[in-house]
């Protein structure tokens, strides 16, 4: 089933009996008419989306504070349904504040706390936060330490600088001091779902300012396996860049770890195919040592430029002498996130952030 398919007459017909049962003059029948406009079906998910909070504006007061009333209870009556929980369909709920509420901030801050319950918010918020900057931040301060994991994680997802498929918050960008307690606040959180995000967001930060995360790297460092793996999670960019201080804060570096025999099962490989690559690593060293192995692929680029992009293959302890053969396969699979160029590319192996050997291979039709 296609994404967009998830608007379907099922949906919309278990969402109009709940707009009935909050609406008291909701026409139902009248809704899915509107709905269902000659070219539905060529709309893909987001404009099915975006229609739907049109629709749906049609049916509601113009009083936006009393719509906000029915929208609550329109998600009482789902709940009652046992439907919608997180579900995708549903994003059309925090679209409709966006859209509709931008000018009552008070009146929707709270509804995007009552709404991010039933459905992430965290692409709704962005313009509020764009709009009203730092007085939004310091509503999602207070939402950091709210009882519910889903608002505390709208305050940690929804302020992220760089949060993909989301509007980027410029201001963030250029200086993230405002948002750091509320990171700080979810470092501890007994939700991983939240720690995670808090993990994501340093990510961002660390995109613009790896000052920033090797400062709070150091700061959180040792304080419990939790804030352990955020900041390792958080610093993932850093250290495929091969960061110095990132490198160095992890005890990584390349003295007396030796790679050896690099080669390419074959110097050609065909879209659709997979890359082989083997060599050998060898710890010379008198103890043992930390080795994270990474490989660099220089896929070309319609400009004939190299673009690089760094894939984990593991980060594990070598004991003294060990000598370990490793194996991969690198797919040149199409998907719709990446375009291939055919021609000469060049792989690299990346020992602690250093990266050794270049082989050239060719990517053939």
């Amino acid at each position: 089933m296609l994404l967009k398919d998830l608007y379907s007459p099922v949906f919309y017909d278990r969402l109009g009996d709940a707009l009935s049962v909050s609406i008291s003059d909701f026409d139902k029948a009248q809704f899915i008419k509107n709905i269902y406009t000659l070219d539905f079906e060529s709309k893909e998910l987001k404009e099915r989306m975006k229609h739907t909070t049109r629709v749906l504006k049609q049916f509601m007061p113009e009083d936006y504070v009393a719509t906000i009333s029915l929208l609550k209870q329109t998600i009482e009556q789902l709940r009652i349904a046992g439907i919608g929980e997180d579900g995708l369909a549903f994003i059309f709920l925090p679209d409709y504040l966006e859209t509709y509420g931008i000018d009552y901030f008070e009146e929707s801050v709270e509804a995007l706390e009552f709404v991010t319950q039933f459905i992430s918010c965290e692409f709704a918020v962005r313009p509020f936060i764009l709009r009203y900057e730092q007085r939004m931040i310091e509503k999602m301060l207070k939402w950091s330490t709210h009882s519910s994991p889903k608002v505390r994680r709208l305050a940690s997802e929804g302020s992220r600088p760089r949060l993909p498929w989301a509007m980027a918050i410029p201001f963030l960008k250029k200086d993230p001091t405002s948002i750091l307690p509320i990171l700080n606040n979810l470092k501890h959180d007994s939700s991983e779902y939240v720690r995670r995000s808090v993990a994501n967001s340093l990510n961002d930060i660390a995109k613009d300012h790896p000052d920033v995360v090797i400062k709070v790297a150091q700061s959180w460092s040792g304080l419990s396996p939790e804030t352990d793996a955020i900041i390792k999670h958080g610093s993932r960019t850093l250290l495929k860049q091969g960061h110095p201080e990132i490198l160095q804060h992890y005890g990584l570096d390349d003295q007396g770890i030796i790679m050896q025999d690099f080669q390419l099962i074959s110097p050609e490989v065909k879209i659709g195919e997979s890359l082989s690559l083997a060599f050998t690593i060898k710890n010379v060293n008198s103890m043992e040592k930390k080795v994270r192995l990474e490989y660099a692929i220089y896929y070309k680029k319609q400009n004939g430029q190299n673009t690089k992009k760094v894939f984990k293959i593991s980060e594990r302890m070598y004991s003294a002498g060990a000598e370990i053969s490793v194996l991969r396969k690198q797919k040149f699979i199409l998907i719709t996130t990446r375009k291939f160029h055919l021609g000469e590319h060049q792989i690299a192996i990346i020992i602690n952030g250093v990266e050794k050997e270049i082989l050239h291979f060719e990517l053939l039709a």
